[in-house]
């Protein structure tokens, strides 16, 4: 079963790997006797469907998300192995989808007005006087 992240992406099922475990949660008794937590890994480095720049752009992006080149989700929301298998591959579409998709406009830098200054500085002034007034009376 192929990931169909975008029209122009598909990532062969051949290239991701699966692994299941005993999950934690809800279930009772059906918990201990089943694997329905999915983990779903993907080796972005030697992916053979991806170009150069979208290889580095993920790379880049979700460098934190990856353990050995591999991005890996996890899924154990569910009792149903094929369910959790479902989200599972949705998690990772919306992952390397989102880790693609072209960056927004940058902040473009203003100063602030003069108004937003002066209100600053008089809240700054008003602080001021508060502490001021707290303080224990001089000696004199």
């Amino acid at each position: 079963m192929d990931l169909e992240v975008s029209p122009e992406l598909t990532i062969p099922a051949a290239e991701l790997e699966w692994r299941f475990s005993r999950s934690s949660g809800p279930g009772g008794q059906h918990v201990n006797t089943s694997d329905s937590r999915v983990q779903l890994s993907w080796n972005v480095r030697d992916s053979a469907v991806l170009s150069g720049g979208q290889r580095t752009v993920l790379i880049r992006r979700l460098g934190s998300r990856f353990v050995s080149g591999a991005l890996t989700v996890t899924a154990s929301e569910h009792r149903s192995q094929l369910r959790n298998r479902e989200i599972a591959l949705a998690k990772l579409a919306h992952l390397v989808a989102g880790g693609l998709a072209p960056e927004g406009p940058g902040r473009r830098a203003t100063k602030p007005t003069r108004g937003s200054n002066r209100r600053r500085l008089a809240a700054k002034e008003r602080r001021s006087a508060t502490k001021q007034q707290r303080r224990r009376p001089s000696a004199e």
